[in-house]
């Protein structure tokens, strides 16, 4: 069957359409109702008046109006161009119905979709030309609400990339893809809600509408968040966030915080979706940053890309040649006069047979944001729980080992039995594994986060709350977290003694571990004056480059057992 055919028979299918028809000659009205009542439901208006009182009520239930010239109490083109100022009618077609053959130019220009001579010709040619202004005006309507987002009124990314590539063909010169994307959009829509964040789009919508139509070119709403906009090359673009930032709320610009990335000059023989991934990276690589609004893809952001893809993309070769290799940083109990090795933290490093060692500054970061972490993760704890085994198994001193768990690895139903396996094939005890958890796991899932941790404290782990100090959770939330352990963020102890090494910020934290009446770990110690004044603060563990950088398995284990306990 052929499209036109199978188009017809769905519209014939389908409901009856209503038609008004306005006319002051009551035989035409008469002849016309006649020639369509029996596929359409046929309203009648014979004045302007009547005609404007009539769609104004059932404008939206109407699929055509025929509409005659000379009417009383108003002309059809006053009408049409009354239709034509009102939003919600300058959809629905007119065919204007008319002898005078020079009103039938004016007529299209002022709106009108189709006409039809006076005297009317055969009814089969009349039928015929109102069924396919209707089809073709429901075929546009049925392409309307999918090229364009309900929301913003800009295009769909389906229909962007579509007009992005003829723009292409009809703009002869360069074109620059930009990405325009709301910092921490999730949180807008928790805090205001949903409604708020809804204005906040439609106006953000409407501003990029307008600032892309002045420059020539196309924007969309890609996802709850993200705008792309296809501008002709040259454009000034620093100012960009700050003006679309005074759109969105111009009475709370605290709210919303906008970046923006840029690829400007942009390959055009990349598919298009791939411009906008490179401009997605440029806003990207500043994301969380308070002073960088735009940022532009480059060389440099090119070759860090292709550097993450091809780490990305030796992950697993990675895993299974066990290139990834676990260290040991010890941790000492500083209350005796002479420190005393109480603990261990494994840390993974990435020994790369080409690459060299690389640094976990870089591989982490991009493992969390693409889903491979908690791959790693398993790897870190397989590993250490392995080493520990092997130590206990030649009989030897050994502490426990902290391992980090991630946000996405709380999340893992399969969590619990997992690390309850590693215990148990391994011979070990729970509590000889601590697990890290960051403070701000807590706070984005917290409810969730507790009932997992509670149920591994139930079983013997020790919890160490890392990063303590860098998250967002109140003290009266402290009060109430399962923890055993509050791990001392490094920056506090840059910052106490750094400068003036204003000390009192760390003392008013070790008086919060001393009430919850757990022990605290400063992490980043480096110098004996910095173990002094944390012992005489009350800091009980510490952890840092004073007493040992982080190191293989093989050169931990002599460590540890020069320093065990006489």
């Amino acid at each position: 069957m052929s499209n036109g055919k199978m188009d017809r028979e769905l519209f014939s299918a389908a409901r009856r359409r209503s038609i008004l028809v306005v006319e002051d000659e009551e035989i035409n009205r008469e002849l016309l109702a006649f020639c369509l009542q029996d596929e359409y439901e046929i309203l009648c208006a014979a004045s302007g008046t009547e005609a404007r009182e009539m769609i104004t009520a059932r404008g939206e239930a109407l699929s055509l109006v025929l509409l005659d010239l000379n009417l009383p109490e108003g002309h059809g083109l006053e009408i049409l161009r009354w239709m034509r100022e009102e939003g919600r009618l300058q959809t629905l077609p007119v065919i204007v119905m008319t002898s005078d053959r020079d009103a039938e130019v004016e007529s299209l220009t002022v709106g009108a979709i189709d006409f039809i001579p006076k005297p009317y010709p055969i009814p089969e040619v009349i039928r015929a030309r109102i069924r396919r202004v209707i089809e073709l005006t429901e075929s546009r309507d049925l392409i309307r609400e999918t090229e364009l987002d309900p929301l913003t009124g800009l295009y769909t990314p389906v229909f962007f990339f579509r007009y992005a590539e003829q723009l292409d063909a009809l703009t002869p010169g360069e074109m620059d893809a930009l990405v325009l994307d709301v910092n921490h959009f999730r949180m807008v829509n928790e805090r205001f809600g949903k409604a708020y964040a809804d204005e906040v789009l439609r106006r953000l919508g409407q501003a990029v509408r307008a600032w892309t139509k002045q420059r020539g070119g196309i924007a969309c709403r890609r996802g709850a968040d993200i705008f792309m906009i296809y501008v002709p090359h040259g454009g000034e673009y620093a100012s960009l966030p700050e003006e679309m930032t005074r759109a969105a709320d111009g009475e709370h610009p605290d709210r919303i915080r906008l970046r923006l990335g840029v690829y400007a000059a942009v390959d055009k023989n990349l598919d298009p979706d791939l411009r906008f991934d490179h401009a997605k990276d440029a806003a990207d690589a500043i994301r969380g940053s308070l002073a960088d609004t735009v940022s532009l893809y480059d060389d440099a952001l090119h070759e860090k890309q292709v550097f993450e893809e091809r780490l990305l993309d030796e992950f697993h070769t990675a895993i299974e040649e066990k290139q990834f290799q676990v260290y040991f940083q010890p941790k000492f109990d500083i209350r005796p006069e002479t420190p005393v090795i109480c603990g261990a933290e494994a840390l993974v490093r990435w020994k790369h047979p080409e690459l060299g060692m690389i640094s976990p500054g870089v591989f982490i970061p991009l493992f969390e944001g693409n889903g491979l972490v908690r791959e790693l993760d398993n790897y870190v704890w397989r590993t250490a729980a392995e080493k520990l085994a092997a130590w206990k198994k030649a009989g030897g001193f050994t502490v426990p080992v902290s391992v980090n768990v991630s946000r996405i690895d709380m999340l893992d139903p399969d969590l619990a039995d997992i690390l309850r396996d590693l215990v148990e094939k391994n011979g070990l005890l729970y509590s000889d594994i601590h697990l890290e958890i960051t403070e701000s796991a807590y706070t984005e899932d917290g409810p969730r986060i507790i009932d997992v941790v509670n149920s591994l404290r139930g079983d013997g782990f020790i919890i160490e709350m890392d990063d303590f100090g860098s998250g967002y959770s109140s003290l009266n939330m402290i009060t109430t977290l399962p923890i055993d352990v509050l791990k001392l963020d490094m920056v506090f102890i840059r910052t106490a003694f750094s400068g003036k090494g204003d000390t009192r910020m760390l003392k008013v934290i070790i008086d919060i571990s001393d009430s919850l009446e757990v022990p605290m770990i400063a992490e980043g110690v480096e110098t004996e004056d910095q173990v002094r004044a944390l012992r005489e603060l009350g800091c009980e563990i510490v952890q840092g480059y004073y007493f040992a950088r982080p190191m293989p398995a093989e050169e931990f284990e002599t460590f540890m057992q020069e320093h065990s306990p006489a």
